[in-house]
């Protein structure tokens, strides 16, 4: 692949299945061992309307950024920037993001907006360049780790609570999500121009696994690539939508399975039983075994009781204190974008 472009000492290329090895180096302890990008990596070279861009200095590869195109060819997701540990805090990230940014215009003419989320902890140099940027929303993180040999006892100790404040004795009231397997009615659902506001979309957007997309039918193929678990409270004006990505591995704590459960709506009897109804599909498919780390992103509001409905069980610790996801999305379209990008 020859050199597409260079800047202030930087020549960038478009990434191959050949630069796994050097990508990875790059990548050592980055996101607390949480970093996805080794799982997916060769899926990424093969993606419709994705263009990983890598940066290198004197031949050695010193940066990468991933540009996804999704709304119907209206917005660019910015995903995977990373810089090798000897070039951070030199402006390597900003040359990758300016260069990156015009690949793509040129690429994809249709571009009108640049979004990407993030956790709310964010560099000196990240929140610089994060000015230009309007933020869209938040949702709360509730992060655990446990073993699957664990997880048994766990499902159990939160049905009893369930059951306990409903006055069932039975596992019915967590069979009261309803499963959206067929394609029709998860299509009918997701257009519905009602579903933002009756779920909260934060920002109007559907975010799977920290990539936000808008509900609409372009996007709908993506998402059904991603072999999504969907589950929604009613199948007739759902106020709650949830659905889990299948687990994949990490680096964490010398190998472990990241878990991801995204939920959006407020209502917390929702929330509780589509936590219990996904890790029982999960587990139900085998897929939960070893060391887990178990994300679930939720409303704001949820994330103190949803905490305590997963206590009291041994075998699952809180991996961090409450955190934020973070959606921020800017204008990239006209002249004007010229004159922002000058004064990065």
């Amino acid at each position: 692949m020859a050199c597409v472009g260079e800047s202030n000492g930087l020549t960038f290329w478009v990434a191959e299945q050949k630069d796994y090895e050097d990508v990875m180096s790059i990548s050592v302890n980055i996101y607390g061992g949480n970093d996805y990008l080794p799982h997916r990596y060769s899926d990424w070279m093969t993606e419709p309307d994705r263009v990983v861009i890598l940066g290198r200095k004197d031949s050695k590869l010193v940066a990468l950024e991933s540009g996804f195109v999704v709304d119907e060819g209206r917005t660019l997701l910015v995903e995977g920037l990373r810089v090798c540990a000897s070039e951070r805090g030199r402006g390597v990230a900003g040359e990758i993001q300016r260069f990156a940014d015009q690949y793509m215009q040129q690429l994809y003419p249709t571009l009108r907006t640049k979004r990407q989320t993030m956790s709310d902890y964010h560099s000196s140099e990240s929140t610089k360049s994060l000015a230009k940027f309007t933020e869209l929303g938040r949702r709360a993180i509730l992060s655990f780790t446990g073993d699957g040999k664990s997880f048994n006892g766990f499902i159990s100790h939160l049905k009893n609570k369930l059951n306990s404040t409903t006055g069932l004795d039975k596992a019915v009231s967590v069979q009261q999500m309803v499963p959206l397997e067929d394609a029709h009615h998860l299509k009918n659902i997701l257009l519905d121009p009602e579903l933002p506001k009756r779920v909260q979309l934060p920002g109007g957007v559907i975010i799977q696994d920290w990539q936000p997309f808008q509900p609409i039918k372009g996007n709908l193929e993506i998402l059904a690539r991603r072999n999504l678990t969907w589950l929604v409270n009613k199948l007739e004006k759902p106020n709650f939508l949830s659905f889990y990505t299948p687990p994949y591995p990490i680096a964490f704590d010398g190998g472990s399975l990241r878990f991801n459960i995204d939920m959006f709506g407020t209502d917390l009897d929702s929330a509780k039983r589509a936590f219990v109804s996904h890790f029982e599909k999960v587990m139900e498919k085998g897929l939960l075994t070893g060391k887990i780390m178990i994300h679930v992103f939720l409303d704001q509001s949820l994330w103190k009781e949803m905490k305590e409905f997963c206590a009291g069980e041994t075998g699952l610790k809180l991996w961090r204190e409450y955190w934020e996801q973070v959606i921020m999305e800017r204008d990239v379209r006209g002249g004007a974008e010229g004159k922002r990008e000058s004064n990065m």
